[in-house]
């Protein structure tokens, strides 16, 4: 065997042992565990979970407050909200790990950012506190069902389309040919009821009479302070002041200490920064879009 091709041979190896130490890497960095990371150092240990986006799933929310619930040397639980609201589902899964969490003992309190609205707001109503800055926007207590119509579109681009269903109401909200009469009396029932779960869900964790919460109950948003004065909120502060009141509802003397899960970025994310978080923001935003929604929607 010549010189040459040893030097080929041992070149080859040590690519494929590269290769498979990087991607043995790459596969245990992938799929390991969330870990913990401490935020501020004190005595006993406060958990503070985050949402801070719409909410298109429950499942990492959900994952997280059932970990530090049955966590036993985790004391309490802030739950930041950061959120215009988002699916029905989702908000009512969050919503109930959130009741849960509070009937198990265990203090949670939340702590509304900039927007805690509509979604953001009924998975804040199972907490033990909602503390509110003065100028939170939240509230938006409602239902918002919408879908796009190409037919005008396709009409002018010579596009045809044919649809065969099982029933009338099989293919409603089409995006293919404008709702019917009879469509939107349907859609209507479907709205009425879910605005109902989340009127009842306000009423009951508020203590509120139903005709009271309907009388906000219009899509409206209102400040924290105004939160406050109508009663759908406990009282006003920052995160801090959350933190605060949730070592205290949990006994703790002195200044707790909080951590929260440290979330590894992926591949992607690492190469391409801030543009992966917003491809997939966008990508969830447009393609695992719930239909039906507890949303506060922005004006831009």
């Amino acid at each position: 065997m010549s010189t040459t091709t040893k030097w080929v041979i041992g070149l080859v190896a040590v690519f494929f042992l590269i290769f498979g130490f990087l991607t043995l890497t790459v596969f245990a960095w992938i799929f390991s565990e969330p870990e913990d990371e401490t935020v501020s150092t004190g005595s006993e240990k406060i958990a503070l979970v985050e949402l801070n986006e719409p909410i298109i799933s429950s499942e990492d929310i959900v994952r997280q407050l059932k970990k530090y619930r049955e966590n036993r040397s985790i004391k309490a639980i802030v739950f930041r909200v950061e959120s215009p609201g988002g699916g029905v589902a989702a908000s009512q899964e969050i919503y109930e790990e959130v009741k849960k969490t509070r009937e198990s003992g265990k203090p949670i309190v939340v702590s509304m950012g900039a927007v805690a609205a509509s979604g953001g707001y009924y998975v804040s109503c199972g907490a033990t506190r909602i503390v509110a800055n003065p100028g939170t926007l939240t509230g938006s207590i409602g239902v918002i069902f919408q879908f796009l119509h190409f037919s005008e579109l396709m009409k002018k681009l010579g596009i045809d389309e044919s649809t065969f269903k099982s029933g009338k109401l099989k293919d409603s909200g089409s995006p293919f040919r404008k709702v019917t009469p009879e469509e939107q009396k349907y859609f209507q029932s479907l709205i009425s009821d879910v605005y109902d779960q989340f009127v009842d869900v306000v009423a009951k964790e508020r203590r509120l009479n139903i005709n009271y919460v309907k009388k906000y109950a219009d899509g409206r948003v209102f400040t924290g302070r105004q939160a406050k004065q109508y009663g759908f909120v406990d009282t006003l502060g920052t995160l801090e002041d959350a933190v605060s009141i949730a070592g205290k509802l949990a006994g703790i003397q002195g200044k707790p200490k909080v951590i929260k899960e440290y979330h590894r970025r992926t591949l992607f994310e690492r190469l391409f920064g801030e543009a992966a978080t917003d491809i997939a923001r966008l990508r969830d935003e447009f393609v695992h879009q719930p239909v039906i929604q507890y949303r506060f929607t922005t004006p831009y």
